[in-house]
């Protein structure tokens, strides 16, 4: 069995090798063969560089196009039967990487999502974003019938077939909405696990609460709707 895990980026030079040596030192201990794959949204900074350095299968964009694109990049390049998705900026920890993993690999789901409100320890996150997931959630149960409690995490793992069975469309953050609501409709089983979550340290989010909300908003009734 071999393992992907993709790493989307978009200037993260002060994280992303420090993301990398932590996500292979977590694939280690889990014993399984694996590949990392950075996939850069034409970074201005040194982020491709420095993920070089610490032995990454790379790939970049030729424009900055959004993390929709990045990691449907990433997703055509991926060669194993389990791919991991985790974000660049050191707000998830790979350490946690064996608790995405285990559902899949004891066949108790196809998509896991690492969920930031299953954690005991309070999150903190604006109140305009944390209002906002509640409401895509419930969309989300609505439409599907399937209640998650962070449908918006970038933290998961999933069996390719997943991803064969689901055309994504996807351009910016709204990737996840729009994959977690077609990975229902094709029938697979989805799951959370409990993470933590650690506010970025350098640099800023580039999340409009209202622009890429309103963006998510719209790919969810989209993937619904037309699928």
């Amino acid at each position: 069995m071999l393992l992907s895990i993709i790493i989307p980026v978009y200037n993260e030079e002060l994280t992303i090798g420090n993301i990398i040596d932590r996500t292979k030192n977590a694939l280690q201990q889990i014993g399984l063969k694996y590949e990392i794959i950075v996939v850069d949204d034409h970074s201005h900074d040194k982020s491709l560089d420095v993920a070089r350095k610490h032995g990454a299968r790379l790939f970049s964009l030729k424009e900055h196009l959004g993390k929709g694109y990045v990691l449907r990049a990433g997703f055509a390049k991926a060669k194993g039967d389990i791919i991991v998705t985790i974000d660049s900026d050191g707000s998830h920890r790979p350490e946690e990487l064996q608790e995405v993993l285990t559902p899949v690999l004891e066949d108790r789901a196809d998509l896991v999502i690492g969920s930031r409100y299953l954690n005991h320890k309070p999150v903190a996150t604006r109140k305009l974003n944390e209002f906002g997931v509640k409401i895509f959630n419930y969309l989300i149960d609505l439409f599907t019938g399937v209640a998650v409690t962070d449908s918006q995490s970038g933290y998961r793992s999933m069996r390719r077939e997943v991803l064969k069975k689901q055309k994504l469309y996807a351009r910016e953050y709204e990737i996840e909405s729009e994959m977690l609501i077609k990975t229902v409709k094709a029938g697979f089983r989805v799951a959370e696990v409990p993470i933590s979550f650690e506010q970025r340290t350098y640099g800023r989010s580039g999340i409009d609460p209202i622009w890429d909300g309103s963006k998510i908003l719209y790919s969810i009734m989209l993937a619904h709707f037309r699928g």
